[in-house]
């Protein structure tokens, strides 16, 4: 027999697992270089840059648009990267209470 009450339970505690490892995702982190490392950025699993290396080199007034586009670069090579960490970490946090199920994603949930 269906038992609902204890579904509803389990729908609890995935929203509970869920929000707390949103929450940790401040604490996962990844970089992305561009430029052959001359630019490096590291963002946090909430989509935030931490850090940004800028190499000396690069400095100056007439490299400007190089600069921006190596910036982007990275920025975007950290997300890339921070966005398939932060899945992990969600997933990780609900393995042990829910099933894997192909193209169940709890990371939009909170």
């Amino acid at each position: 027999m269906f038992d609902m009450m204890k579904m509803l339970g389990k729908v609890k505690e995935v929203q509970a697992k869920v929000k707390e490892a949103q929450e940790n995702l401040v604490n996962v982190t990844a970089s992305g270089e561009a430029g052959g490392g001359m630019v490096k950025a590291t963002v946090n699993g909430k989509k935030q840059v931490v850090e940004l290396v800028i190499d000396d080199e690069i400095v100056k007034v007439e490299d400007k648009e190089l600069m921006k586009d190596l910036i982007v670069a990275a920025v975007n090579k950290a997300l890339e990267e921070v966005d398939v960490l932060a899945k992990e970490e969600i997933k990780k946090s609900t393995e042990d209470i829910m099933p894997n199920i192909p193209g169940l994603d709890f990371s939009n949930f909170a």
